[in-house]
């Protein structure tokens, strides 16, 4: 078998790439922002190249053959030294001009970072920011993100990463759905109330039973993975939740129950990729953030 590697340009590695990872065309042309047509001539001429099958038709779509299999992992290897050539040339920029993309949680996005970075557009005018919400963990290797804020210390490597604040959490319910059903004095009679929680997630289940107490999903009268949506359920009326403090003081249909509780705090972490942090306008969106956000603290 002759294998014309001149033909496997990187375009070719990348849709065989996203048909493995996604399992059809349509998934594939979809994250690259392609067309299903474009993605299955690309797919043929992979096979050509190599000369061999990589993948098998099926009703639901495409499966990697054992050739395609056994090629996989030497293909995220190909896209993992190009996302390192990227990232090494972007940090050789020394403009501060230019787009920094932001990635943050949804309820972060929403409520923490929009005064944030509308006062950092006057500040830095030539600085432009793409702001992605989204709760789950972009990928700052390959430039889904130039900065990440999160509630967690992160472990990837060839990142730079610093613990900006710690925010405290309180409950809060709005004043209105209080005056009708008293102001609990204590966590039992708190317990007595309509909470808002979580669907699926079992993170305010976990935190609450630490604290001592035993509660389930079905203690909760209003349920939402949406952590923004949680918010505005409670907003709303519809009962006690548990939200960041730096938000919930600002808001003034609400207010603060069992401010005596202890709750933990959500730590706050910045991380970049390495090659980046020094590029001045990321530098300089770092840094704003920094302050900005360990002033919420």
């Amino acid at each position: 078998m002759t294998v014309d590697l001149l033909k496997l340009d990187w375009s070719l590695v990348q849709a065989f790439l996203a048909v493995a990872e996604t399992g059809s065309l349509s998934g594939a042309a979809k994250a690259l922002g392609s067309s299903q047509p474009t993605l299955g001539r690309q797919v043929r001429a992979v096979e050509t190249a190599l000369g061999t099958e990589l993948f098998r038709r099926h009703a639901k779509g495409l499966a990697l053959t054992e050739t395609g299999r056994a090629m996989l992992p030497a293909a995220q290897a190909m896209r993992e030294a190009a996302a390192r050539m990227a990232l090494i040339a972007a940090g050789d920029d020394k403009g501060l001009e230019g787009t920094v993309r932001i990635t943050a949680s949804v309820v972060v996005s929403h409520f923490l970072l929009p005064p944030i970075v509308a006062r950092l557009r006057q500040e830095a005018p030539g600085i432009r920011i793409d702001l992605v919400a989204s709760d789950s963990s972009e990928n700052l290797l390959f430039r889904e993100a130039d900065i990440a804020v999160r509630m967690y210390h992160p472990e990837q490597l060839d990142m730079v990463t610093r613990h900006v604040c710690d925010l405290p959490l309180g409950v809060y319910a709005t004043s209105a759905y209080l005056d009708r059903v008293g102001r609990p004095e204590t966590p039992e009679a708190a317990l007595a109330l309509d909470w808002v929680g979580y669907d699926r997630n079992e993170l305010m289940i976990r935190g609450m039973q630490g604290a001592g107490f035993p509660v389930s999903r079905d203690f909760f009268a209003l349920r939402t993975d949406d952590q923004a949506a949680h918010w505005h359920l409670v907003r709303a009326g519809g009962g006690l939740g548990v939200l960041q403090r730096a938000i919930g003081e600002r808001e003034p249909l609400v207010e603060r129950v069992l401010p005596d509780l202890a709750l933990p705090s959500l730590p706050v972490w910045l991380t970049a990729h390495e090659a980046l942090r020094q590029v001045p306008r990321v530098a300089r969106v770092w840094e704003a953030l920094t302050t900005a956000l360990a002033a919420l603290s």
